[in-house]
């Protein structure tokens, strides 16, 4: 069964010429993937021809004549500027004519344009960023990060629920074990917030909760989600995203001041980058956003090819396994 992703053609800090390359890239690695690119055809095409051209029974070009930029201001370009590359490809998608959009462009215009016009699922207060971090045993999710920064109890309880079927389908995780991020594992611990989010978790039946967990568990694989505000959550994850870089350039300066031969470097760096590997954004393919009528991945701004193949085909797994109808049916019970 073929797959239709739309993709913003113009959102990144190397759009077009990555988003075409990855496009073409994914649709080489999956054979039911298709891919709508949607900005200005005439940019598209230009890239296209560059690199010999592409099948265009397997991608094709929707024109847009706007593009939102990464400074504008979320708000009014959601509203002056109708006929983006995000407002297009979006509408593509409540169509029925894609089934998931993927964009590395503004972000706030991403979720702003997809609750304006995909809308929120029903029971959905807030709609969430997931986020990935890297552990002993592959990864887990954290919920938020940064969507919403001041957070109620039910909150909380939603984004387990959305998180555990993400787990659940997209990771496939079963029963998935669901941890609240706090500053101690007793039930007493932290302040008013993490209190009562922790007895609403307790409260609720359908969700695998472990209880608090600390930071100092998270790579260790103590839950498969992790719940907090998204203050928290954007704090810890651009945290987890500095260990990228700064582990390498700590490690060089160690086998410098211990004078290592260049086979023992080698050998070093070999592992090194493996870990690093880990950390890196391009591997986990985009940042869902759940809790909207559709299948919606937001990108980092200077993703590569790379990272555009990885956010298509992890936009077509989540269309395969309904996500949005899964979470729609797990906050309905």
């Amino acid at each position: 069964m073929a797959i239709r992703i739309a993709v913003d053609a113009m959102g990144g800090d190397n759009a077009p010429a990555a988003v075409v390359e990855g496009a073409i890239r994914a649709a080489g690695e999956d054979p039911d993937v298709r891919v709508l690119l949607v900005g200005p055809e005439q940019l598209i095409f230009e890239e296209i021809n560059k690199s010999g051209g592409v099948d265009d029974s397997r991608i094709q070009v929707v024109n847009a004549i706007d593009v939102i930029e990464m400074g504008e201001a979320p708000a009014a370009a959601v509203k002056n500027k109708q006929r983006s590359s995000i407002h297009v490809g979006l509408g593509a998608h409540k169509q029925g004519k894609a089934e998931a959009f993927i964009s590395a462009g503004n972000t706030g215009a991403v979720m702003a344009a997809s609750l304006f016009i995909l809308g929120r699922l029903p029971g959905v207060a807030r709609p969430s960023v997931l986020g990935f971090f890297p552990t002993t045993q592959s990864y887990c999710v954290v919920l938020d990060v940064g969507t919403n920064v001041d957070c109620r109890a039910e909150h909380f309880v939603q984004f387990a629920r959305m998180g555990s079927v993400y787990a659940s389908v997209v990771m496939k995780r079963e029963n998935p074990v669901i941890g609240l991020l706090n500053i101690g594992e007793e039930r007493g611990k932290g302040n008013d917030q993490t209190k009562s989010a922790f007895d609403a978790l307790s409260g609720a039946p359908d969700i695998n909760f472990k209880g608090n967990v600390e930071g100092r568990e998270l790579m260790h694989h103590v839950a498969d989600v992790v719940v907090c505000d998204g203050f928290v959550g954007n704090v810890m994850l651009k945290f987890g995203e500095s260990m990228a870089t700064a582990f390498p350039h700590m490690v060089a300066e160690e086998m410098q001041r211990q004078r290592l031969s260049e086979q023992e470097m080698g050998l070093v760096v070999r592992v090194l980058s493996a870990v690093r590997k880990r950390f890196n954004y391009e591997e986990y393919g985009g940042a869902p956003l759940l809790g909207v009528d559709g299948h919606v991945l937001i990108g980092h701004g200077g993703s590569t090819p790379r990272a555009f193949e990885r956010m298509i085909l992890t936009a077509a797994e989540e269309a395969r396994g309904d996500v949005a109808g899964a979470i729609a049916r797990a906050l309905g019970k």
